[in-house]
């Protein structure tokens, strides 16, 4: 069974060292699990979605919720799914820079990344706006 899971949480350490050492240790440990997905990082703010197995994307969230690189882990959305939205990527990355502040003030009140402040449905829709747009690098 297959299950997608959104979540926000907040950079410990926002050097851009961290913040390459946790997607690339996602995209080394992501393909042995079969899990895909896409994190977008800004302002010291992680959104991610994982998809995967049930078991597989829960062990994963349990690590990430115990993860010391992470705080304020809150689980935006889950459910199960019939097909994988990020099945390109063992772990996308969004480049903040190239994001067109409309396209988040389309889905918040200001054109920053702020998934403590919407609801997980409307995080998991900028995401596939910014998987739409382009925005996401890393298809490793």
């Amino acid at each position: 069974m297959l299950v997608r899971l959104l979540y926000a949480s907040r950079a410990v350490d926002t050097t851009p060292e961290a913040i390459e050492c946790i997607l690339q240790q996602s995209r080394n440990h992501n393909p042995q699990c079969g899990v895909t997905g896409v994190l977008c990082y800004g302002g010291g703010i992680f959104l991610q979605a994982i998809e995967g197995g049930r078991m597989a994307i829960s062990e994963l969230y349990g690590h990430i919720q115990r993860d010391r690189r992470h705080k304020d882990v809150v689980l935006l959305h889950y459910e199960e799914i019939s097909e994988r939205r990020f099945a390109g990527w063992t772990m996308g990355e969004v480049n903040m820079t190239r994001i067109n502040a409309s396209i988040l003030l389309k889905y918040a009140e200001k054109p920053e990344l702020d998934p403590y402040s919407v609801s997980g449905k409307v995080s998991l829709a900028l995401l596939e706006e910014l998987m739409a747009t382009a925005s996401i690098i890393g298809r490793a």
